[in-house]
């Protein structure tokens, strides 16, 4: 039985030239039982990662590599054969992409030449032919060689042994005189010849899709791309009969697919990220800097002694931070505010790490652990083996500074933003569906703005007829096919709001880096959710507007009033405030100045800072959803007895009158707590993308059963609790967020109760959603003129 490995592949992350999905491509292979595949993106490893995951899913050894266009000689593909050379292959890809613009790449031999060192490298025999459209036109016979062979020469030079040429045939007009010129080409050039696919998608199914991202990438219509359009649609993944028979004269071309796929040993599970570890004084280890970091810092914030509560969540906090190694990352985090706060630039942790007693006494949270109950194990967890993930807002008008440091700090090839991959919707697939099909732009811009959705428009043929396209007619029927095709593929990479990876060694060998559309910023390959299937470490920069606002209120009370504010110093618990809260006198006050809020708040009557997480969790489309919103507030109001199926259940839900309104990036707060209890699991938890995903989320199934049922629950109640969850989920307000939420509710609603003129500050803290209405200003000049204050 023959067996074959198919090493020249293209995905939809070689964007407009692929035409398929990594998963729809390692799923064929392995259905086809390939001993491997190569997805080799063109000048790119954006899509590697998603190709490893369906890999390792599918049972399939994938090779990692990329095509490599050159602008002084013919393609090249490069196939890694171990780390150091995927870390060679990563550099060249970031050396063509920082010296061309966003989107581009410009290499040369020279370059190549610097960075082949343990890489493989396939030379396209294509390029060695006068032309297919000479071919074609003269017959068999013109097919000829260039006159000149030196280009090949340099490969073999280069490369030596792991150097190869590429035979890729098609069903073209003369396949057997093709692969007896690339047979004389290898004798010639003493390149040994390897069979290969040039594959663009899985199933020849694909290549009207195809014709369709040829004509987008061209910028005109599928009628005018002739020439660049295949002329079949064998540039797909082919049986091993087929293959076999292509190559029938050429059985070595075959056994050497194999022979490369044996010498490449390299995997992305090799990868592993090293945090700086500069930020420790000499004689210093890290976690000891840490340590003594932390001790001062909760001395700073309770001056009066620091509570045995605090202590000891601190102890065990660098305990598990020791054991899993994370001390360099949080003194990078700290190193960032250290530099943010002397800057005199406002900021604050939230998410998960809001839950640590250690953030607080670092500065990098401002949320109390001596007046919140903890659980460190949803921020850093032993058995979830997950990097920890800290989100820092800054004032919008200055987190550019913060940014710019950290690429002073670490340079362009330790530091970089993460990506995030622009993919197609309804509305963008319509349009260029639309113009490639060769349809009026009139007529797409009207289909186009008919249509919503991200992933699937069941209305899509009403739409077509409402602007005149028959969806039974044969380009109604294309239309509606290929959009459907192309919703979710990849368009381009974009870069992400704020998140940075920061990493020890030159993170362009983790991951290639590109330059952004911004000036001054650069940009890795990866999307936040690729760096989390591997386990590499992000922070996130963000900007919050209402911090900018804060601050110029913090300095104007300073100025006028004499009074130095904090975010952690604003005194707690004022019934005035909370008396103006539930009176909904909230325009401007972070989150709760919503039309929707305000009608809440003399419902909800909030009077304390939990009760303001409640009130920004509950008017979200998930608890209103999962019907819990009215049974909260009976039995918040004593109309309704709480209902709890066991105790332990009861002693995680008691704050929530046993309605479950938040979401969690891992889990469902209260669906793994008490499964985890029992267990002995410091988490049962899966990411929060896992939810959409049956296989992995079927195991926090089994995880949850198993847990609850050893704590005494009656099977059904596991299945009850986990179905709301879910559905609800993804419309949730985030439960690691509440603490920073309502820190930053409560500081607005403060200033702006006692010091009204001031708070004025805010109308030049922009974007913030309620700017946009002008009834605004004249309620905030009223509220300040009855005050009677001046600031």
């Amino acid at each position: 039985m023959l067996r074959y490995a198919e090493l020249h592949c293209k995905s939809n992350f070689s964007f407009l030239t692929g035409a398929s999905h990594a998963e729809e491509l390692a799923s064929r292979a392995a259905e086809l039982d390939y001993a491997a595949l190569a997805v080799t993106d063109r000048n790119s490893l954006a899509g590697i990662v998603r190709a490893h995951i369906a890999a390792k899913e599918a049972g399939l050894k994938l090779i990692v590599g990329a095509e490599i266009t050159l602008v002084d000689s013919a393609p090249v593909v490069l196939w890694a054969t171990d780390r150091e050379s995927y870390a060679r292959l990563s550099r060249l890809i970031t050396v063509g992409r920082r010296r061309a613009a966003k989107g581009e790449c410009e290499l040369t031999f020279q370059d190549l030449a610097e960075h082949h060192a343990g890489l493989l490298a396939g030379v396209c025999g294509d390029a060695w032919f006068s032309g297919e459209s000479n071919v074609r036109a003269a017959g068999p016979s013109m097919l000829k060689l260039t006159d000149s062979l030196t280009p090949l020469d340099r490969y073999r030079e280069l490369f030596g042994d792991r150097a190869y040429l590429l035979a890729e045939l098609h069903r073209g007009p003369d396949d057997a005189s093709r692969l007896e010129l690339l047979r004389r080409l290898s004798r010639q050039t003493r390149l040994p010849l390897v069979a290969a696919g040039d594959v663009h998608y899985h199933s020849p199914e694909r290549l009207p899709l195809h014709d369709v991202l040829t004509a987008t990438r061209l910028g005109t219509n599928v009628r005018e791309v002739a020439e660049n359009r295949f002329p079949n649609a064998e540039r797909h993944l082919r049986t091993k009969q087929e293959i076999a028979a292509a190559f029938r004269s050429a059985p070595e071309a075959l056994a050497r697919t194999l022979e490369i796929a044996d010498r490449c040993h390299f995997s992305l599970d090799e990868l592993r990220y090293e945090y700086p570890e500069e930020l420790a004084p000499p004689g210093l280890t890290p976690i000891r800097h840490l340590t003594e970091l932390t001790w001062r810092g909760a001395e700073r914030r309770y001056p009066a002694g620091v509570p045995e509560k605090v202590a000891r969540a601190v102890r065990h906090e660098l305990r598990l931070i020791e054991e899993l190694r994370y001390e360099a990352y949080f003194l990078t985090v700290f190193d960032m505010v250290r530099f943010a706060r002397e800057r005199g630039i406002l900021c604050q942790g939230r998410g998960s790490a809001a839950n640590s007693a250690v953030c607080f006494c670092l500065g990098v949270t401002s949320v109390d652990p001596d007046r919140t109950d903890l659980l460190f194990e949803r921020f850093v967890s032993r058995e979830r083996n997950e990097a920890p993930d800290i989100d820092i807002d800054f004032e919008h008008e200055r987190r550019e500074e913060v940014l710019q440091y950290l690429y002073e700090k670490y340079g362009r090839e330790r530091a970089g933003m993460t990506a995030v991959v622009i993919t197609y919707r309804v509305r963008s697939a319509v349009r260029d569906v639309g113009k490639a099909l060769g349809l009026s732009l009139d007529r797409v811009d009207r289909l186009a703005k008919q249509v919503e959705g991200h992933h699937h428009e069941p209305l899509l043929p009403e739409r077509c007829r409402q602007v005149g396209i028959d969806p039974e007619t044969e380009i109604g029927r294309r239309l509606i096919y290929l959009v459907n095709e192309l919703v979710g593929f990849p368009r381009h990479l974009s870069q992400h709001v704020g998140g940075m990876v920061i990493t020890h060694r030159p993170l362009c060998e983790l991951a290639p880096i590109e330059n952004a559309a911004m000036e001054g910023r650069t940009v890795i390959e990866w999307d936040k959710d690729d760096l989390d299937e591997l386990g590499i470490l992000k922070v996130d920069c963000l900007s919050l507007g209402m911090l900018t606002a804060i601050r110029k209120c913090f300095a104007l009370v300073e100025r006028h009033h004499g009074r130095r504010l904090t975010l952690a110093g604003v005194p707690e618990g004022d019934s005035a405030v909370y008396d103006m809260i539930c009176r909904a006198d909230t325009m401007g006050v972070f989150q709760i100045e919503s039309r929707a809020q305000m009608s809440m708040l003399p419902r909800l009557k909030p009077r304390c800072f939990y009760d303001l997480v409640i009130e920004v969790a509950i008017v979200r489309p998930g608890p209103i959803q999962g019907q819990m919103v009215h049974p909260y507030l009976r039995r918040r109001a004593g109309e309704e007895e709480e209902s709890y199926r066991t105790k332990r259940f009861a002693t995680c839900c008691t704050k929530r009158w046993s309605a479950d309104l938040f979401k969690s990036k891992r889990c469902s707060w209260r669906l793994w707590r008490p499964a985890s209890r029992r267990a002995k699991r410091t988490s049962c938890g899966v990411r929060w993308a896992a939810w959409r995903r049956p296989g992995v989320i079927d195991q926090f199934r089994r995880k949850l059963l198993e847990g609850m049922q050893a704590n005494g629950c009656r099977p059904s109640l596991p299945s009850r609790c986990f179905g709301k969850s879910a559905v609800s989920a993804s419309t949730d307000f985030p439960n690691r967020t509440r603490p920073a939420s309502r820190l930053l509710v409560y500081v607005s609603a403060y200033l702006k109760h006692y010091y009204p003129a001031a708070f004025a500050a805010i109308i030049n803290s922009q974007p913030m959603e309620f700017l946009c209405r002008p009834s605004w200003f004249a309620t905030l000049a009223i509220t300040a003129s009855r005050c009677g204050r001046s600031m």
